[in-house]
């Protein structure tokens, strides 16, 4: 047992500002006080505590290419099956990609980041070495497979159904890259076999405009409407929204993901975060491909800051922010998956204690902390 002094808290899903200690006990927040103390007393003098962050998208497979093939296009980056990261990852060996994706996760945690949703690809077998590079890593690894035979313009159907199945017995759910490389038929299955099985259905959305004008042009539909009338349980990228796209998600029980980072290297634009957020949409922060960033979250969360200010001149609620990387899980089927924990009592116990360099906590953490500030990084699979 012990006992976080004298610290400002992030407390509870809308990171309510408290000076309060926080008691934690087997890895559990058992107490939140002013006056609550038990067990070895750590005075963090003003320091900022914080929920651990969540990486809400990634494809960490990718760490075997980091910056490879800059400056090319979206397909030419990231399109299966001959993009440059699926070439890469065809010709790596399984030593190779297991060493590269553990040093990934360990800089994740070194960053405060608990848990990240990985889109992986390779199928059962590439669901697996992830699984076996996350077992002695301190963070929660919700990985989200996919199969070859989703793909094409004339698949068999019952392929289709029967990898799901296989996939959704290992993994936290399926992720096809997106519509242009699936029909609807294909989606229905994963998101039927999905709910079923009670886990994650995902898929990329208006990553780029030249996507949104290929469904308009082939369905007379955007991939963001096309993504939620297909019912998937997440969205990511929505940097291209048209028309009602945003009302349509909105309405919707869809979790979003928005990578601003990773768009703006690829540069397909960036997404209308005010215009959600003035819709009630709480997005989540993803950092992408890692071999086009970083996977720290300080860096998302600065980026993401500044670059809205200047394309949609209009400034993000830092607060609001700050919510994307930690507390902002919508779907309750994700949550229920994920198992993130806000500071409350009788939550795991998962935050950070970083330095306070601000008089705004939450600008501080988004505008001046990074990995080296992190005092303390409390996990429910370590204690302190």
């Amino acid at each position: 047992m012990f006992t976080i002094t004298n610290g400002i808290i992030l407390k509870g899903h809308d990171l309510t500002l408290k000076k309060e200690n926080i008691v934690v006990d087997e890895g559990k927040i058992v107490e939140i006080g002013k006056e609550s103390a038990e067990g070895k007393i750590i005075d963090v003098d003003g320091a900022v505590v914080c929920p651990s962050f969540i990486n809400g998208h990634t494809h960490i497979g990718d760490s075997i290419i980091k910056d490879e093939g800059y400056s090319l296009s979206l397909s030419e980056m990231v399109k299966p099956p001959n993009g440059v990261k699926h070439k890469a990852l065809a010709n790596a060996d399984d030593e190779e990609l297991i060493s590269a994706m553990k040093s990934t996760m360990w800089e994740m945690v070194e960053g405060g980041t608990t848990h990240f949703i990985d889109y992986r690809e390779g199928g059962i077998h590439g669901v697996e070495l992830l699984r076996e590079a996350a077992e002695d890593i301190p963070i929660k690894a919700v990985i989200l497979g996919r199969d070859d035979s989703f793909y094409g313009d004339d698949p068999d159907l019952k392929e289709v159904k029967i990898a799901c199945r296989k996939l959704l017995k290992i993994a936290d759910g399926i992720a096809p890259s997106g519509f242009g490389e699936i029909i609807d038929e294909v989606a229905e299955i994963i998101v039927n076999e999905c709910n079923k099985a009670g886990k994650i259905s995902s898929i990329h959305v208006a990553e780029s405009e030249s996507n949104q004008a290929e469904s308009l042009s082939r369905f007379n539909k955007t991939e963001i409407a096309r993504g939620v009338e297909s019912k998937f349980s997440q969205l990511v990228h929505l940097t291209n929204a048209k028309n009602d796209d945003l009302e349509m998600v909105a309405k919707s029980d869809s979790n979003v993901v928005v990578c601003p980072r990773a768009n703006a290297t690829l540069n397909v634009g960036v997404p209308q975060l005010n215009k959600m957020l003035d819709l009630g949409i709480k997005p989540l922060l993803g950092s992408d491909n890692v071999m086009l960033n970083s996977p720290n979250m300080f860096r998302e969360l600065e980026f993401t800051l500044k670059i809205m200010s200047v394309c949609h001149k209009s400034y993000l609620n830092p607060k609001e922010l700050l919510k994307m990387a930690t507390t902002n899980i919508c779907n309750t089927q994700i949550n229920d998956i994920i198992e993130k924990s806000v500071i409350d009592v009788g939550n795991p116990a998962e935050f950070i204690v970083s330095n306070s360099f601000s008089i705004d906590p939450y600008l501080n953490m988004i505008n001046r902390c990074e990995s080296k500030n992190i005092l303390y990084a409390i996990n429910k699979k370590v204690n302190v």
